[in-house]
Order: structure tokens, then sequence, then C-alpha cells
């Protein structure tokens, strides 16, 4: 209890939530798929992210001293949410104060446990406390918006001969409670965790979250996916590169494809790789839907590959879910349709 006339901080109100062991699928927040809430850049980026549409208004700040949160420091919110989510189905309570090893996290997210891994961890839980967040997504009335960083705070606990013991972490409500609702949580591949390329890993989770098990598949136009990533790179090499992983096609459980529509613009179709001919089995659909309400050619026959591990202007818990076409809609801006292998790499060393 806190002395008399002293208000009690945030932590002494909440419960300790213990991470939960067990093998169990990664879970990721839907509205962090779909939207720009990230650095894809291995470089410190400290150009904020303005991104608006009619219905949606995010901006993302980032500090001078520890620069914006990138999409692999996401991965600590990915292993919270599979955390939290398994615990809620298993009946027991969950709370926004996570305690957890560094290891536990580390193993959950795919890296090493070295003196290295442990510092860019705590490099990653710096970034995501100190960036900022304003968006309208899931404010109830016209013109609210809602403010908050990815991580409230967090504290090492050490042992006597130095070394860190356990991680406590205050998580944002705006998260927690997205989390918690099951229409705004897809399981995601673990390999996702080996995909080493920021721009890969941001349009997996955007295929994934669009994607689902639609048998039609699914279409972007290059220029609308450009405005959604945030990208700092200019159009020409962001397309480029969209390109060259439709040629390697990185991604578990999707396949993708790069052409022009009708009209000559150049957009990108994916679908389930089940679904490709040859060594994958049956045929994809003659049509794959488009975003800008056109016909686009599926995808050409190729075995199914598997692997294993400038600044811009909700499905189940437990499986692969359907197309959320709403969510698609709302985003009323829709407009035509070699990196290195260290994801936590410290400033200067990458993209």
């Amino acid at each position: 209890m806190p002395p008399p006339g002293r208000a009690r901080s945030e932590r002494e109100q909440l419960e300790l939530f213990h991470a939960i062991a067990g093998d169990f699928p990664p879970r990721d927040a839907q509205d962090l798929m779909a939207f720009p809430f990230f650095s894809l850049a291995k470089s410190p980026r400290m150009v904020p992210i303005d991104y608006r549409t009619p219905d949606v208004t995010i901006r993302v700040e980032a500090s001078a001293e520890h620069g914006m949160a990138t999409i692999w420091d996401a991965d600590v919110l990915i292993w919270a949410a599979s955390h939290l989510v398994a615990a809620r189905d298993a009946g027991r309570r969950t709370s926004r104060l996570m305690v957890a090893s560094p290891r536990e996290i580390l193993t959950f997210i795919g890296r090493g446990d070295s003196a290295r891994d442990y510092e860019r961890l705590e490099a990653a839980f710096d970034r995501l406390q100190s960036t900022t967040i304003k968006t309208s997504l899931r404010q109830t009335g016209k013109g609210q918006l809602h403010r908050f960083s990815w991580i409230n705070e967090w504290k090492r606990h050490t042992a006597r001969e130095g070394r860190t013991r356990v991680i406590e972490l205050i998580l944002p409500d705006w998260f927690y409670q997205a989390v918690l609702d099951d229409a705004l949580v897809l399981t995601i591949d673990p390999a996702y965790f080996g995909l080493t390329g920021g721009l890969e890993r941001w349009l997996y989770r955007i295929v994934r979250k669009h994607g689902g098990r639609q048998r039609a598949g699914w279409a972007f136009g290059l220029r609308h996916l450009y405005e959604k990533s945030a990208s700092l790179s200019p159009y020409r090499r962001f397309a480029f590169e969209l390109r060259e992983m439709a040629k390697r096609q990185p991604f578990p459980g999707y396949r993708l494809s790069v052409r022009p529509d009708r009209n000559g613009n150049d957009t990108l179709a994916f679908a389930p790789a089940k679904l490709s001919t040859g060594a994958c089995g049956q045929a994809v659909n003659p049509s794959v839907l488009s975003v800008v309400d056109l016909s686009v050619p599926s995808l050409p026959p190729h075995p199914c590959y598997r692997l294993r591990k400038t600044p811009n202007q909700g499905v189940e818990s437990n499986g692969y879910g359907t197309l959320n076409l709403e969510s698609n809609l709302k985003e009323s801006n829709f407009k035509d349709v070699g990196t290195p292998a260290d994801p936590w790499k410290t400033p200067g060393e990458g993209r």
C-alpha cells in the first residue's frame, strides 16, 4: 500500500500477469497489420508517419534519442498479444502489467539469447515506450483521438550477478482492449519471424490481414500500398522491391503476383498458396477480387514455396479468418491499383 496521501501509481493499480508456458500460435492485432504504425527501416527514423483518410487518422512520432519503433520491435507486441489471448482462452485472468524473462520473449519471437540479443531487446522496449501514436481508430465519437505509446513503462529486475532476471512492462489500454476483442486478432504463421526485410514483414501482415482463406484472393494497387506503407523510399524503389518479392515468393501460405490492370496500373494480387497449381494441388480461382473493382487474372502455375523460418500523407483468435471487406472499404484513399539478415541491427547498419 502507498503511504497516506500518496496517489497509487499505475503499476500499483494493476495485477501482475505472468506470461504463460505452452506451445501456442503467435497472434497479431489486426489494426497493427492494416495500418502504418511502424518504421520499416533499420536505421533510425525521425520523420513522423502522418496517414489520413476520410475515416482514419494516424500520427506516429519518434523521439530524438531512440527513433521510431520499428516493425521488428512490434514482435514484442505480437508476443504480448499471443500470451494474453492464450491466457484468456484458458480461463486465466489477464492484465496490462506483464512479466516474463527476456529469454522467454526472445525465444517466442525467434531470436537468440546472447548478451547482444538482450541489449537489442531493451533497445526495442525504449523505442516502443518513446514512440507516441495519435489515432482515431476505434474511437466512438467523430473527431475523437486517442494518444498513447506502445509501452507505458517497463522495468528490468536483475539478479546479484547483474544478469537480467525478468522484465515487467505495462501495455496501453488501446492495445490491450484490441487484443482481447476476438474480432481484432489474427493468428500468423510462426515463419513470419524469419522474414528479415522490413517491407517483407509489413507486406506479409497486409496480405495475412486481407487475404484470410479467400479462394478468390485479393489485390491492391501498388500506389495505394505505397501510401499505406508510409515508406520513405521513393515509389520506384518500393515498386521494384515488391516485384522482387513476387519473384522470390517469401511468404508462408500465400502466392504473390504483380501485373497491370486493364488501365495499365500495376497491382499486387495474392491468394492462398494451397490453391496454386502444380505441387500445391488445386488451381486458383480464374479471377482475383480487386479493391479497385477490376478483375485481375489468376496467378500462374507455380510450386508452393514455404519459408521456414518522402513522408506520406476486426476475426477469430484461434485460426485463420475470412476477408474483412468492411475494413478495406473504410480506407477510402484507394488509387490505381537485398536486406541484411540481422533483424535488430544497430543504427546505420542497413535500410
